[in-house]
């Protein structure tokens, strides 16, 4: 499996940084951002380092939006969202600041505008540990 020291999500996938993670399977991990949209804001990554979707496999690609898939009904359920959005960034000029594919799945409330990406605050691990507990239990 490819794996890229300088990455935090390859470093999350091995266990040397925190995270509060919500799924993992043989080839997909899912955690909560750290600097969320909304609580509950999820990333879906494959395990092994892909740098966007240009670089990875089909097969790779058909696991994390099956596993993006799942987990909206949880992160809908657990955070009593109206509706969830599904973005993924390409490239730097995109958007995409980690440079290993990942997915955000983004709970949405009626009538709530997004910040920006780059406006996001980085929340206590404790609030998203809290979170991950209520969405794992709606798996």
């Amino acid at each position: 499996m490819a794996f890229d020291e300088s990455c935090i999500f390859c470093k999350i996938v091995a266990k040397q940084a925190p995270s509060s993670i919500l799924y993992e399977n043989e080839s997909v991990l899912a955690f909560l951002d750290i600097r969320p949209l909304n609580m509950g804001h999820t990333l879906v990554i494959p395990k092994a380092h892909y740098v966007d979707i240009f670089d990875i496999p089909e097969k790779e690609l058909a696991a994390v939006h099956l596993v993006a898939k799942q987990l909206s009904f949880a992160v809908k359920k657990a955070t009593g969202a109206d509706g969830i959005s599904i973005i993924q960034q390409n490239g730097k000029a995109a958007g995409q600041d980690i440079f290993h594919f990942h997915v955000h799945v983004v709970p949405r409330f009626e009538g709530q505008k997004l910040p920006s990406f780059h406006d996001l605050k980085t929340v206590e691990r404790s609030m998203l540990e809290e979170m991950a507990a209520k969405i794992r239990q709606q798996q």
